[in-house]
């Protein structure tokens, strides 16, 4: 049963809005935002290595009201529990999963940035009936042997320590089209991050390579990319579209991998674009809300 507590959200980001803690059967509680209509379509947010259910404020103040939104923070990341193992993508899916039974939801549409985007096939390669959709960001087919992806592991995150520098957050984070705002926000929640989240979650990248069961992903599937994106080739994004059967690509001319913070307007109406395509009649689960 989850179990739900109430926390203070930034009033400006989501007025009618406040943080809640699922807490998992297994007892990992994660923090999440909740925004919408609860007849709405639901859409959950994952967000990417050592961001949190912040990381999707920008996109969350942009829709309305007929998106049932979900945003949690994903296990070793920000507010929430921190376990000593669990780190692969299977993991997140799996927590994933558990959320969604959690609060009734029986399918939904599921939006993964970066690391959030291979759970977000993870999940929908092993619950396909669960999967409404699928909104790819900043998502490759695999990392295993990206050069990209390498080099920044041998350059800082395999030796990475506690206390995390802010500066090494601050320079991994940035961009040139990102908001300086934005930008603190997304240093303060990636410092909640102990550095061996840094390590392992990497390595997950580094290591995991399931492009060969992409074929099994049946719901529709939009993918996002920014064709300055340093970690996501163009290679990545049409093979991706290949091995997906259902399968559309929209390329951010100029944009970098993290396109929901840079362009958030529009990516709020590409979305919109695509969920609004799909079958709206969603039937639900009781919720177990305790």
């Amino acid at each position: 049963m989850v179990t739900l507590q109430e926390t203070h959200v930034m009033q400006q980001i989501l007025p009618s809005g406040s943080a809640k803690t699922a807490t998992l059967p297994s007892g990992l509680r994660l923090p999440y935002v909740e925004h919408g209509d609860p007849a709405g379509l639901p859409v959950v947010f994952l967000h990417g290595i050592t961001d949190s259910w912040r990381s999707w404020e920008p996109v969350l103040s942009r829709l309305p009201r007929s998106i049932h939104a979900f945003a949690p923070t994903q296990r070793g990341h920000g507010d929430a529990d921190h376990p000593a193992t669990g780190y692969r993508f299977a993991n997140f899916a799996a927590d994933l999963a558990a959320f969604m039974d959690g609060l009734g939801i029986e399918r939904a549409v599921v939006a993964g940035h970066s690391v959030g985007s291979q759970v977000a096939q993870r999940f929908a390669m092993d619950r396909p009936e669960r999967a409404l959709g699928l909104v790819l960001v900043g998502s490759v087919t695999t990392w295993k042997g990206n050069p990209v992806v390498a080099e920044v592991w041998e350059s800082g995150f395999a030796t990475l320590t506690d206390p995390i520098d802010p500066a090494f957050v601050r320079e991994f984070q940035d961009s040139p089209r990102l908001p300086r705002a934005r930008l603190d926000v997304v240093v303060q929640e990636s410092l909640k991050a102990p550095a061996r989240i840094w390590r392992e979650v990497w390595q997950a990248m580094m290591t995991t390579d399931y492009s060969a069961e992409l074929g099994k992903i049946a719901a529709p599937t939009l993918i996002v990319w920014g064709d300055q994106d340093p970690l996501c080739p163009r290679a990545e994004q049409d093979a991706l579209t290949a091995a997906i059967r259902d399968a559309r690509l929209i390329v951010y001319p100029g944009g970098g991998h993290n396109l929901h913070w840079e362009e958030p307007e529009r990516f709020a109406d590409d979305l919109l674009t695509f969920v609004n395509q799909l079958d709206f009649r969603i039937p639900t689960m009781p919720s177990k809300q305790g």
